[in-house]
This record gives C-alpha cells, structure tokens and sequence, in this order.
C-alpha cells in the first residue's frame, strides 16, 4: 500500500492501522506539513518504508507506484482559509498532484486509489444535511475547486482505464497528530491572550466534526467491501456544533473563560461554509456508525495537544 503524505495528522493514523492489519505500507511525503515524529511508531517496522518526495515529482512518484496494491492518496494542501492569497497552491498541490497520482496508478498498473476529498465541494448547497448526489452549486474556495477537478480526474480514469477509484467527502477531522484547524488556532490565541480570544465570524458557523479513528474505520471499511469501479462517500457525524459551543468546551477543558471578540458576518473568511452537514447514509448502509460525539473529539483532541505543546510551539 502505497500511502501520500503518510506523515500528516490523518495520512500517519491510517499507516499505523495498515500495519495493524499486517499491510506492508510506503509511505510518499514531502515533509512540507508532515512531521516525520508522527512515523515513529511505524519507523522499525519490518513491513514500513519511507520515501520523501513530491508528488510533482512525477518519476519519483511513479518509481514509488509500482508494485504497490492500492494508493491512498491523501497529501493536499489543506489552507482553506488562505486559498486566495496563493490561488496556484491548490491547483499545484491538489488538482495536478492528484493528476499525476492517478498517472503513476495506471502506469504502474495499479488498480486501486483512494481519495481523500472534502465536504467543501458542496459550496453552500440548499440542502441538509447534504447528500453525495446534491447538485453543486457556486463553488466558494479554491480549495473546495479543486477538491472537485480531483474527483473529476478520478471518475474519468476509472472509466477510461478500469481502475477502481473511491472518493471520500470529509468533514474537518479530528483527533491524535491533528495540526491545524479550529482547535488548534483557539489554543494559541489563548496561549498568547487568556484573557480575551478573537473569533472569525459571528461564532454562529456549524461545522460537523469526525474523531480520525472513525474516519479511518469508515476508508478501511470502504476497501475491503466496496467493488464499485468508482464510488463516493460522505463522512461526518450526525450532528453539529457551533464554533461559539466549540470554543465553550475547549475553554471547559483548559481552565479558562476569556472574552470574545467576534470579527461579524455568517462567514470566517472567504469561503468560509456558515453550515457544514451530510448526509452518511450511504456509509451507513455499510454498517459505519461514528463511535466518538463531536464533543467527544473535540475535548480529546485539546488534550492532546496539551500533552504535545511542541506542535503548538512550532507553529508560534
């Protein structure tokens, strides 16, 4: 199994649980956001390889293909928030690097890839929760635009050349080695201010959130099942919070009850969803169920950075 960007936060959980089910797992990574500390469980491993490259790289990437069973192709950049001060980073990094992914697949006869997408590329649709058919509307990030070309890439491959290409449509994720996000910007505005925290919006968003072992019990599930030559899932949980409801329990969790400086408006940043909530059904139907509450996750992933200061440290 040939994993991309295997030393981020969701990419190094899932190369742990492959190695727990006895797959021999090569890892593809850059570095560029993934931290090689997140590996060292997997380092001695008999059955682990590392190779850091990029996946612009296309003769690196497909020397790193071949032979391999299946592609989990999860390294992306993921800065939705920041997508319109460097409008080429998603196409690089997401849209051509899922091209050349899908590229070195087929060269290398390799017969199945995994995606990781987002429940961005629904924009803003009408209807909650939101199911995999809904209609796309306007899209409002670069990163959610992207995130589609990708999909669209997979499905023409899958018909083209008779791979079995599989998208996952994630909410935010949370959990161990989670490294950027709502949780981690409050905590280091509250490390440099306890008394008072800046909050992007009107704190009335609502974002539905996964714990990432429920996420990755959902993407293993899907690849020993799922035979369809291409097929979409959404994942998230049932319900939602608001960032205000958020920030109440990472407040609840360190101690603290700063004021709230609201910056107004239903939206964060451009792009930013007011309403982030699908509809599972279709993973359902598989017998997934989420086994964490966003609550739940969002406490444990508070203290879990705590117990890992270094990673807010490094990011200042």
């Amino acid at each position: 199994m040939l994993v991309t960007g295997g030393a981020g936060f969701i990419g190094s959980n899932l190369v742990d649980r492959l190695l727990a089910n006895d797959h021999t797992v090569t890892v593809f990574d850059n570095l560029s956001t993934g931290r090689v500390q997140f590996l060292e469980q997997a380092a001695g491993h008999p059955r682990f390889m590392f190779i850091r490259g990029d996946l612009l790289d296309h003769a690196a990437l497909c020397a790193a293909v071949q032979a391999q069973d299946a592609v989990f192709h999860l390294a992306a950049n993921a800065d939705v928030r920041r997508g319109t001060e460097h409008p080429r980073r998603d196409l690089e990094q997401n849209t051509i690097a899922t091209h050349n992914v899908l590229e070195a697949a087929r060269l290398g006869r390799v017969g199945r890839v995994y995606f990781t997408s987002t429940g961005s590329v629904y924009g803003e649709p009408a209807v909650f929760p939101t199911p995999e058919d809904c209609p796309f509307p306007i899209q409002t990030s670069l990163y959610g635009a992207s995130k589609v070309a990708c999909e669209a890439l997979m499905s023409a491959y899958s018909q083209a050349y008779g791979m079995q290409c599989v998208v996952f449509r994630f909410v935010s994720i949370l959990g161990q080695r989670y490294t950027h996000g709502h949780v981690f910007d409050f905590l280091k505005k509250l490390r440099a201010n306890p008394r008072s925290v800046e909050v992007l919006g009107n704190g009335k968003q609502s974002k539905s959130y996964l714990d990432v072992q429920d996420c990755l019990d959902a993407v293993l599930l899907v690849s020993q099942v799922v035979q369809d030559p291409f097929a979409v899932f959404n994942l998230g949980n049932d319900g939602y919070c608001t960032v205000d409801e958020s920030l109440s329990w990472i407040c609840d969790e360190i101690g603290l009850s700063p004021g709230r400086q609201y910056t107004g408006g239903e939206r964060g940043w451009v792009g930013d969803s007011p309403l982030i909530h699908l509809d599972c059904t279709r993973m359902r139907r598989l017998g997934w169920t989420p086994q964490h509450t966003i609550e739940q996750s969002v406490r444990a992933t508070v203290r879990y950075l705590l117990g890992e200061q270094w990673l807010l440290e490094e990011a200042g």
